[in-house]
């Protein structure tokens, strides 16, 4: 019988011990299930090892940055794991990324080592091949045993970057382990844990919500190689996937699969930006499961409030704040507002309750070479929104991009969950565009085939009129990231290219 152990209390614990319960418990049941085939726990635990033996063979040392650019297949998994043992500092680099965008990361990082998968297209001095990283772990040397210390840094999480450069944020293994544990704890997950993700694992919050989630419950994480419908679909059904993490985007185009045999699902988990109303119940009419809203930071890491299991929800909230956070809405002068009250949303470690004082706020932004700590205090997300008496989180919308039209404040989430309402609406993003007279007038870039007059008349039923916008552009997609986030930044130019 495998029983989750909780090493926060006492402060130890660390990614090299994550695997220990479920090693002592059944090492031959499958811990990782990927496109190259599967691993039991006894296998990732020796493929770890190895892994980092090359990495030591490398060079890579405590506090060295090691960057992978690599599919999600089983290697990265072992890899990741290989350098925390060994106290190196981890960091994921998009495939899709193009090259400027993968070498400024490479630069801002400067690695000991990059493992350079078949869509690295950076220069480095110290990249290694796919073929040579095999050799390595092939021949590896067991490492040398390096004291861990659960609080320094271990790992760079990019932020999305859809409105400027991305900021490395640096994560200690404290908080890399936390999430899964409290998780796994909440949501009553045991040993028959199969969880799906199919978002790049390059990403860091994908590592934190897979291998170290899913071993806090003895479960399986199933490493999904493709992202579009057919491809999700067939995953689930093959690998009996019983909680799957997407985007509102996957969703939607699941929810016209009524086909689809997604029955083995327990809970569908909808990140990454927010999900229309009419994408949860059409998704629920469909496959008889209701989606749960999810919030989340690359500073937290991952998930800060997720609905609970089952089927309540409400409309506009991402659910509830986690036990081990305390988040509530600030005024611009810091003073904290009451809740219900709306205002930015910042986080603080819980005082009291069993996960009281076990988050650490993100140990700061990796730049010229060290860490630059956040700013003292409850950590500012920059998200506007409110967290109600019942712990019930709410998001209007980013701080940075709200729009301010003729000196009056639009915030695009409100706006787009009006217009999403439209039967013929798949999704839609709003943005500003310069005005000579108001500064800035509101934008609407639709994927659909819904009419601009249809969907003017809608924004002025529901929304003041200065909300509604004025100008108006049609996609056949939106530009999204690899999270499925629409790159914002794109957006004033698709409705340049139309007006």
């Amino acid at each position: 019988m495998y029983e989750a152990v909780d090493t926060f209390g006492s402060g130890g614990g660390t990614v090299a011990t994550v695997l220990d319960a479920a090693l002592a418990a059944d090492p031959h049941s499958p811990a990782l299930v990927a496109a190259s085939g599967t691993w039991s726990y006894r296998d990732l635990d020796e493929q770890a090892a190895r892994a980092a033996g090359a990495l030591w063979s490398l060079g890579v040392r405590p506090g060295d940055r090691v960057l992978a650019c690599l599919p999600n297949d089983l290697t990265i998994v072992a890899a990741f794991h290989g350098a925390q043992r060994i106290g190196a500092i981890w960091a994921g680099i998009g495939e899709a990324l193009t090259a400027a965008e993968q070498q400024h990361l490479h630069d801002l990082c400067a690695p000991a080592a990059v493992l350079a998968g078949p869509h690295w297209s950076a220069d480095s001095p110290v990249a290694v091949p796919p073929d040579r990283w095999s050799a390595l772990v092939a021949a590896a040397e067991a490492a040398p045993a390096v004291p861990l210390d659960i609080d320094a840094p271990a790992g760079i999480g990019f932020t999305s970057g859809t409105s400027g450069r991305p900021k490395a944020v640096v994560h200690s293994q404290r908080n890399l382990l936390l999430p899964g544990a409290v998780l796994a704890a909440t949501r009553g997950w045991g040993p028959d844990l199969r969880k799906g993700d199919s978002f790049p694992m390059t990403i860091l919050n994908l590592l934190v919500l897979s291998t170290l989630t899913t071993a806090r419950a003895g479960g399986c994480a199933i490493v999904m190689d493709r992202r579009d419908v057919d491809g999700v679909a067939e995953w689930i059904a093959a690998h009996r996937v019983t909680v799957w993490n997407g985007a509102p985007a996957q969703l939607y185009d699941l929810a016209r699969r009524p086909g689809a045999d997604l029955s083995s699902l327990r809970e569908v988990w909808s990140g990454g930006s927010d999900t229309p109303d009419p994408v949860r119940t059409a998704f629920a009419a469909a496959h008889g499961i209701v989606p749960r809203a999810t919030y989340g930071l690359s500073e937290a890491p991952t998930v800060v409030a997720i609905d609970r299991p089952g089927t309540d929800w409400t409309t506009g909230s991402s659910g509830y704040v986690l036990p081990q956070f305390d988040v509530a809405a600030y005024a611009d002068d810091g003073e904290r507002l009451s809740p219900g009250s709306l205002g930015e949303l910042r986080l603080a470690a819980a005082g009291d309750g069993p996960w009281a004082r076990r988050w650490r706020p993100t140990l700061g932004y990796w730049a010229d070479g060290a860490v630059r700590p956040p700013a003292a205090g409850p950590f500012p997300t920059g998200d506007i929104g409110t967290v109600d008496v019942a712990g019930r989180l709410s998001i209007l919308d980013r701080r940075k991009m709200v729009i301010i039209r003729g000196g009056a404040n639009v915030y695009p989430l409100e706006v787009e969950r009006v217009l999403s309402t439209h039967p013929d609406v798949t999704r839609v993003a709003v943005c500003p565009v310069p005005d000579e007279r108001l500064g800035q007038r509101v934008a609407a870039v639709v994927e659909g085939t819904a009419e601009f007059g249809d969907l003017a008349a809608l924004g002025r039923r529901e929304l003041a009129g200065y909300k509604v916008p004025e100008a108006w552009a049609r996609v056949d997609a939106l530009p999204v990231n690899a999270m499925g986030k629409v790159d914002r930044t794109r957006l004033p130019a698709l409705v340049a290219e139309q007006r």
